[in-house]
């Protein structure tokens, strides 16, 4: 599932984007103000980020030489409209720049936009001779389906999406299980040994000493 952090102090406003984008199928974490955006940014990865401006602690600008360094997706929301302001934004490094207020169906398309700039929202994925019909979640080995349980799909789309980078077990598990990692090294482990052999990745997928796997392409 696409996860997307909500950076915004005003919680009504913060409240209505995440109902909305629940509703669109997105998993969505809210805070208050940059430090705390930093802080989970630290712990937690996403696949995007709506960003207000003035916000406390941090304000938007500054957290994104912060954000720039995770080559996560920005979209700032924010009530400066002057052109100044999404200029510099946008020099920043967001991939996008909307003024408050705004129309949730029009947030929902550029998200959509964004995510498919960053091949994160794609219904068919291609990795190899593996094809992955993600509305389906059938997946396909050289045009025979292939059965993965649904953690081994959704360590394989956390792959596919992520090459070439090396996933910490934290992270890993993060993701996948949707908790605090506390050591349960054996769990990922045991996971991607069985999605690695049943796909023909045992080579692709490769272990990286003390942190945990790298998909290589």
């Amino acid at each position: 599932m696409i996860k997307i952090l909500i950076v915004e102090d005003e919680k009504p406003i913060s409240n209505l984007i995440r109902m909305n984008l629940t509703d669109a199928g997105y998993l969505c974490t809210c805070v208050w103000d940059g430090l705390e955006a930093a802080n989970i940014l630290e712990k937690e990865s996403f696949d995007l980020i709506l960003l207000d401006v003035m916000i406390p602690e941090i304000n938007g600008y500054e957290l994104m030489d912060y954000i720039r360094q995770l080559q996560i997706p920005v979209i700032f929301l924010t009530a400066k409209s002057d052109v100044n302001d999404k200029v510099k934004g946008l020099k920043l490094g967001a991939e996008d720049y909307m003024t408050k207020p705004f129309e949730i169906v029009e947030l929902l398309a550029r998200i959509e936009t964004v995510l498919r700039r960053y091949d994160k929202a794609s219904k068919y994925l291609q990795l190899f001779d593996i094809h992955i019909d993600t509305q389906s979640r059938v997946v396909q080995k050289a045009g025979k389906e292939v059965q993965l349980t649904a953690k081994e799909y959704e360590l394989l789309l956390l792959f596919c999406r992520n090459k070439n980078i090396a996933l910490y077990r934290e992270h890993i598990y993060e993701n996948i299980w949707g908790d605090v990692y506390v050591g349960q090294s054996r769990t990922v482990d045991l996971h991607i040994q069985r999605m690695r052999k049943k796909l023909g990745l045992e080579h692709k997928i490769v272990a990286v000493y003390k942190v945990g796997y790298r998909l290589e392409v």
